[in-house]
């Protein structure tokens, strides 16, 4: 994902810092340069650059972090603070109106995914903030993008003003917003053609969309992998346009980050959303202090409970869990377990969202998902009776059970020592909560890996 990079190289910086029994002004300064160089090579902006490290500099001097006794955690939340500030503090948020439609009208370059963008946007705030969506498809240049918003807009659930591709962006715009306010939406996201270049006539439309339908925000689609390319274009666009925030895409992907920590500062542009994949639900708030922690290495538990608040199915879980310990787990509980997990996402995407968890390589995550992937096609091949009662597993049924999956009886086996592994430490766990002790080793010393 983008920041990875940076993250590792600041995770050596400060570790390397905090091994410091003392810090002086001639090691602040080394770290100071190796911050630097780490950002630069990130495509952070220079002016950027040298302002933040300037920044940090003074507020460790300014907190006299040489004196204390633990400067290099003080100097993590320094930079952290910085971090957040870089990447938009408090400006993230949209201020929906209260007692008519917030209107948002979407810009961008052509080729930049801003019609998918929409689309994912409707999503989000139908189904996570639970707002009456309505989308308008201005994009009258390009029929299969108007094609592509109806179809986004049946898929997602919300409705759509189409009125193909004779009548002007600037009337749809207008239809858009009539229908908005006589129905009561509580948004309308107005999709606008994009050009291959910013010119004249582009930016003409755009303004005159603006001036008719008084939009509340005014959002840019930026491409993560652009680099600082992006900052010019949204250098451009806010001053005809005056934006009041940007959607950054691809930051999933393996883009330096230098654009997102670079677009406030030199634009005065915040960003709000951010896009984390292809699906139509990966599109995320921006909370420039969860990212923060991230490319300090610290996880995001809050974004990884909104996750399981979102995805998991409370009932289904609590189930599961007091058959667990009550030792009547079997394997359909374990197979509905590893199902609840697959619904947040990628295993080495989840993990990157818990503070000081390991990082694996992209090979050992694939390797995980394969073996989930295993058991859920093993325990499919299974009767009822042998979900419920694995203990009647003998040979004959073990190799009809490894035929019709297509894996062989070690696979099989493989599964059930580690069903039986964790059946027994869930025994443990469960003795362990009524005598109100905890386990020599922690959670460790049960066998769960932890």
């Amino acid at each position: 994902m983008a920041f990875e990079s940076l993250s590792e190289k600041l995770s050596r910086i400060f570790k390397k810092i905090k091994g410091q029994a003392r810090l002086t002004e001639s090691n602040m300064e080394d770290m100071l340069k190796e911050i630097r160089v780490a950002l630069l090579e990130a495509d952070v902006n220079y002016k950027v650059v040298k302002e933040f490290t300037n920044n940090i500099r003074e507020k460790a001097v300014g907190q006299e972090v040489l004196t204390k006794l633990n400067p290099g955690q003080m100097l993590v939340k320094i930079v952290n603070d910085e971090l957040v500030e870089l990447l938009g503090s408090t400006d993230s948020e949209i201020h929906y109106q209260k007692n008519r439609p917030t209107i948002i009208m979407m810009v961008g370059l052509q080729g930049s995914g801003k019609t998918t963008t929409a689309g994912k946007l409707a999503y989000l705030m139908k189904n996570k903030l639970h707002k009456k969506v309505l989308l308008a498809a201005g994009d009258v240049y390009r029929p299969a993008a108007i094609e592509q918003l109806d179809t986004l807009a049946k898929s997602v659930g919300v409705d759509i003003v189409n009125l193909g591709t004779s009548v002007s962006p600037v009337e749809i715009s207008k239809k858009a917003k009539e229908k908005a306010f006589n129905e009561h939406y509580d948004v309308l996201i107005i999709d606008t053609a994009g050009r291959l270049q910013i010119d004249e006539q582009l930016m003409q439309e755009l303004n005159d969309i603006k001036d008719n339908v008084e939009p509340d925000e005014i959002l840019l689609l930026i491409d993560a992998m652009a680099g600082q390319d992006a900052v010019n274009v949204a250098n451009t666009f806010n001053q005809r346009l005056t934006l009041t925030g940007a959607v950054m895409s691809k930051l999933d992907g393996d883009a330096r980050g230098g654009a997102a920590l670079s677009i406030k500062h030199m634009t005065g542009v915040p960003i709000k959303f951010s896009g984390v994949g292809e699906k139509v639900t990966d599109l995320d708030i921006f909370h420039p202090d969860r990212m923060a922690d991230r490319i300090l290495g610290m996880g995001d538990v809050l974004t990884l409970v909104e996750k399981a608040q979102e995805e998991i199915d409370e009932k289904e879980a609590k189930k599961t869990v007091n058959k667990m310990m009550s030792g009547k787990f079997d394997l359909d509980d374990m197979l509905s377990q590893m199902k609840q997990v697959q619904k947040l996402g990628s295993l080495g995407g989840l993990l990157k969202l818990i503070p000081g968890m390991p990082k694996i390589t992209p090979e050992q995550t694939e390797m995980a998902e394969r073996e989930m992937r295993n058991v859920e096609v093993l325990i499919n091949s299974m009767t009822k009776e042998e979900r419920k009662h694995p203990e009647i597993l003998k040979y004959s049924r073990k190799m009809r059970i490894a035929n019709g999956s297509g894996k062989n009886v070690a696979d099989l086996n493989r599964m059930l020592k580690k069903y039986e592994q964790m059946k027994e430490a869930m025994k443990k766990m469960e003795a362990y909560r009524k005598s109100g002790k905890m386990p020599p080793g922690g959670l460790g010393g049960m066998g769960l890996g932890l």
